[in-house]
């Protein structure tokens, strides 16, 4: 039992020379979901505090990111975060596609998927009441509408009802 402990140790302790990349990729205020869309700062605040660490390029790094294999599952984390969605890319997206991010937003607040428990474990402040739930589940349905209807596309059943 002794022996195996010390190899994982070695192991644990040699695992900490592997470190993350923590650069996040240039960010242009132009091209942000925020600015583009003019958001109050009331949602502005709620989407900064539980959506842009994992779905923009403003991630902040936590002391945890500094220990292996906590950092490496907190980047894969990010980087699938950004894939799905990236509010400093949101200028980007085709409207069909913006339109589509917002209702998916609106899916995974509305099941209260988003944020994941474990990222709200470390960050108190993404930990929402259903008041803040409803102000960003509105703000998005909104935006989902109008731009469905500034570039004449179809407005989804849900949202006629």
């Amino acid at each position: 039992m002794k022996k195996v402990l010390v190899v994982l140790l070695v192991i644990f302790v040699i695992i900490q020379f592997f470190r993350i990349d923590k650069t996040n990729p240039p960010s242009t205020p132009k091209m942000d979901f925020l600015t583009i869309k003019n958001t109050p700062q009331s949602t502005a605040k709620l989407i900064r505090a539980g959506c842009y660490d994992c779905h923009s390029n403003e991630s902040k790094y936590p002391w945890y990111s500094n220990v292996q294999p906590l950092a490496w599952f907190l980047q894969n984390h990010i980087e699938e975060g950004r894939s799905h969605l990236n509010f400093s890319t949101f200028a980007t997206y085709e409207p069909k596609r913006q339109a589509h991010k917002l209702d998916e937003a609106v899916e995974m607040l509305e099941k209260r998927e988003m944020p994941l428990e474990s990222y709200v474990l470390g960050h108190p402040e993404a930990k929402f009441t259903d008041a803040q739930y409803a102000e960003m589940i509105s703000y998005f349905k909104k935006l989902a509408t109008e731009t469905r209807m500034a570039n004449n596309l179809p407005v989804e059943q849900s949202e006629k009802d």
